[in-house]
């Protein structure tokens, strides 16, 4: 039989992980999706749960000279309404989903749940955006790009949980997140793309670009992107093939019930060729 704990503090549930194995929850609108059972009965969890949405400690959004921290309970909605949080990613989330999941589900779930269809994910790839990870008795940090490993998988202890998703301070010229979906909101991305980029003296100075949905991570290569530093706007346009060329062999969708993979690869390089040709 499955049980349940809804700890008072991030101490006592640093506790309770650091002696079983549990599945942790604070919104669980992906869990309840991944878990539901076709039938009456409840939902067919298949570990012991412990409840987070209550600490107060995991909640709130801070800054310092060079970082923003969102707490790992923040809800979406919060985020999204802070006056800290980055413009792009409060049109993000706005694009995630619904007022009822935005209130209830969190950045960090978001980014545990490792889907390749990720809205907040791409976004977070583009940030360089951190996690802080916590046990017991050790406290470390990672770039989300090493924590997320493949579909799904992430590089969390069975002892840890996500405390904070870190983002630095970055301002970008022109930056978009665009999502591909049967609706807006409310609906899993057929993909997704989202684009930064700064300019001094019509040169480019940070050039940033990443796709969701079309490989089992985002994609996202800054060793591509460095190539095109102090590049001028029209020579990035002239660029234009090359740019596409180079990021062809990453885009590897699949074809399932939201789309196919040729109308998704095509789409990822109509959105890239449409970024540049409108700078």
């Amino acid at each position: 039989m499955v049980k349940s704990y809804v700890p008072e503090t991030l101490k006592e549930t640093l506790e309770l992980l650091d002696k079983g194995k549990y599945q942790i929850v604070a919104g669980g609108t992906d869990m309840l999706i991944q878990n539901h059972a076709r039938s009456p009965l409840p939902i067919n969890y298949k570990n012991d749960i412990i409840y987070i949405s209550n600490l107060e400690e995991l909640k709130g959004i801070t800054e310092d000279d060079d970082f923003i921290y969102i707490g790992a309970c923040t809800s979406l909605e919060e985020i999204m309404e802070h006056k800290l949080t980055p413009k792009l990613l409060k049109d993000t989330i706005l694009e995630m989903a619904s007022p009822a999941i935005r209130h209830t589900g969190t950045l960090a779930g978001n980014i545990g749940n490792a889907s390749p269809a990720g809205d907040s994910l791409v976004t977070l790839y583009l940030l360089n955006a951190d996690v802080q990870l916590q046990s017991l008795n050790n406290t470390r940090r990672m770039c989300i790009r090493d924590f997320i490993t493949g579909v799904r998988k992430i590089d969390l202890k069975p002892n840890e949980i996500i405390t904070k998703v870190i983002i630095n301070k970055i301002n970008f010229d022109k930056a978009e997140f665009i999502k591909v979906g049967p609706r807006r909101s409310d609906a899993i991305s057929k993909l997704s793309f989202a684009y930064g980029i700064t300019f001094h003296n019509n040169q480019t100075i940070d050039f940033r670009i990443a796709f969701g949905a079309v490989n089992t991570t985002v994609v996202r290569h800054p060793e591509i992107e460095c190539q095109y530093i102090r590049k001028t706007k029209e020579e990035l346009k002239e660029s234009i093939e090359e740019i596409i060329t180079a990021y062809r062999p990453f885009i590897k969708p699949i074809d399932d019930q939201r789309s196919n993979k040729a109308y998704r690869r095509q789409v990822c390089e109509n959105l890239l060729r449409e970024f540049i040709l409108e700078l």
